[in-house]
């Protein structure tokens, strides 16, 4: 597809997914394709790569508001870090929503409308990056920028299946954007690969010489309060990383837990203020009213408290590098839940700060940090994230590929839990994701064959949802267990009832022929238990 055709479906992909909340300034088509084609001959780095930038990071010619209309200016020129992408060969497409002021861990708090989960619209995307994650994650450009001071680059690439890359502090610039809390603000990346945000780093700086050799991950010997199941999908993390290769050991993060309450709970939230608080004093009626009561709160905060929370940091400081020095990186859950819209207009303060009990230290700390996908949990993305000592960027993307990946199977029959073929799954590195159904657009068959085992097939008409399981296994696990598939049965894309195709079993038509027809039971193991 030549850079004309890629720019002309990227429009058309944001007609289809029909998700204005996305963006706060979207560019003309005509005038990204004639960029495009003053670009076709160019060989450079980033030739034609599509992308987002947060809304508070200025891009010449559309407004800078950081959420906020009432606080728009026009800059002059690009942000050194958006000039740097282009200069690399990037195409703008827009500016993205975002928590206003990138002040939230929810994507919410936008008069521009709550931008919405890309898998699950009735969960939020995460903030305050949430416009750029989406924007990824739903297809329409390769890259996005973001900001992360508390987690604002991690927690919506979590919650959205992404990779989001907090480089280290000072690491990118950040000059053009608007501060949030200036001596620890980030520009992040998001992408869909480790691959494409390590690529796109090296692009935009010059971060330290990749690692070699054997990895010591660090993990929490006390994870706290985690949503249901994802305690498990951490823990089965862990093991794809042993698995690997890397030595895993168990520290203490309560420092890093100390530190993080300090960031909100402290006097460093005065820093937003110092940033945006005459302006919200100002125009009160035109700010979140959350965001307002964050930032205005932190305007009577005595000096005094805030050299003592340095001096409590620097010490924390000490002890959290010490940990680092003992391990390649720290392993964690990237947030503690995924909220659904409803949860947080109820709760929008309390949910927010639960959200940032993994990430609200790294930048305290100026740290480097990390997060990938790591599966799912009841259908939607679950995260991971590594965090390292400063400059440690691209020794953290070495070690998210360590990781082999995982590809999703569908079950219906001799392979589910308790079932007499489910050894073939688990000998290969198979392990159990949710059960799930399909589509309302299959027969089941029970066929003649030893051990007995069903057979699932697509129906133009009077289709049922049948019961199932969805697995995980090792790419090279996938590739074994598939091959020796025996006829009549095959794997094909099976659609669920969430509307998501994966991987699974199917049956060749012919194999029906004669077979008792047992959709009316709804599954196999409700057959079996029928008979």
């Amino acid at each position: 597809m030549s850079l004309l055709e890629r720019v002309r479906a990227a429009y058309r992909r944001i007609e289809q997914v029909d998700r204005p909340e996305i963006w706060i300034d979207l560019r003309p088509e005509a005038d990204v394709l004639a960029e495009a084609a003053a670009l076709e001959e160019r060989g450079l780095p980033l030739h034609g790569k599509l992308v987002a930038v947060k809304g508070n990071i200025d891009v010449a010619g559309l407004p800078t508001t950081a959420g906020c209309p009432a606080y728009a200016y026009r800059p002059e020129a690009d942000a050194p870090v958006v000039a740097r992408l282009r200069a690399a060969g990037a195409l703008v497409l827009g500016t993205t929503n975002l928590d206003q002021f990138a002040t939230g861990l929810v994507g919410t708090r936008s008069p521009y409308g709550a931008v919405r989960n890309a898998v699950d619209p009735a969960y939020v995307s995460g903030g305050s990056s949430s416009g750029s994650a989406v924007a990824v994650a739903l297809g329409i450009v390769d890259l996005a920028l973001g900001t992360d001071t508390a987690g604002s680059g991690r927690v919506p690439a979590a919650f959205n299946g992404i990779v989001g890359l907090k480089p280290t502090p000072g690491l990118l610039p950040t000059e053009g954007v608007v501060p949030a809390c200036r001596s620890i603000d980030c520009v992040s990346l998001f992408a869909r690969t480790v691959e494409e945000a390590s690529f796109a780093l090296t692009c935009l700086a010059e971060p330290a010489q990749i690692h070699t050799g054997r990895f010591r991950i660090g993990v929490p010997s006390d994870l706290g309060p985690l949503a249901p199941g994802w305690a498990e999908a951490f823990a089965a993390t862990v093991e794809d990383y042993a698995a690997a290769g890397a030595e895993v050991t168990t520290v203490d993060i309560s420092t890093f837990l100390e530190a993080a309450g300090l960031l909100y709970g402290g006097a460093f939230v005065a820093e937003r203020y110092t940033a945006v608080g005459e302006f919200l004093d100002a125009h009160p009626d035109d700010c979140d009213p959350v965001v307002h009561g964050i930032i205005t709160g932190a305007r009577d905060i005595p000096a005094h408290r805030l050299f003592a929370d340095q001096e409590t940091l620097a010490g924390l400081r000490t002890e959290a590098l010490a940990v680092l020095a003992g391990v390649d990186a720290l392993l964690l859950p990237t947030t503690t839940e995924h909220p659904t819209l409803a949860e947080v207009a109820a709760d929008p303060v309390a949910v927010n700060a639960r959200l940032g009990r993994f990430t609200n230290s790294t930048n305290l700390f100026g740290l480097s940090a990390l997060a990938v996908p790591a599966g799912t949990v009841a259908g939607r993305p679950f995260g991971v994230m590594l965090v390292g000592a400063p400059h440690d960027d691209l020794k953290l993307t070495a070690l998210a590929t360590l990781r082999p990946e995982r590809v999703p199977i569908v079950v219906v029959g001799a392979h589910l839990r308790d079932q007499p073929l489910n050894h073939e799954l688990t000998s290969r590195g198979g392990r159990f994701v949710s059960e799930v159904s399909t589509a309302a657009a299959y027969r089941l068959y029970a066929l003649d064959t030893s051990p007995p085992k069903p057979g699932l097939l697509r129906v133009p008409e009077d289709g049922v949802p049948v019961a199932a399981e969805v697995w995980s296994l090792p790419v090279r696990g996938f590739g074994e267990f598939v091959s020796r598939i025996p006829s009549p049965l095959a794997i094909g894309k099976v659609e669920l009832a969430d509307g998501r195709e994966v991987s699974g079993f199917l049956c060749e038509p012919s194999a029906t022929e004669g077979a008792e027809d047992i959709s009316a039971t709804g599954g196999w193991l409700a057959y079996l238990a029928s008979r």
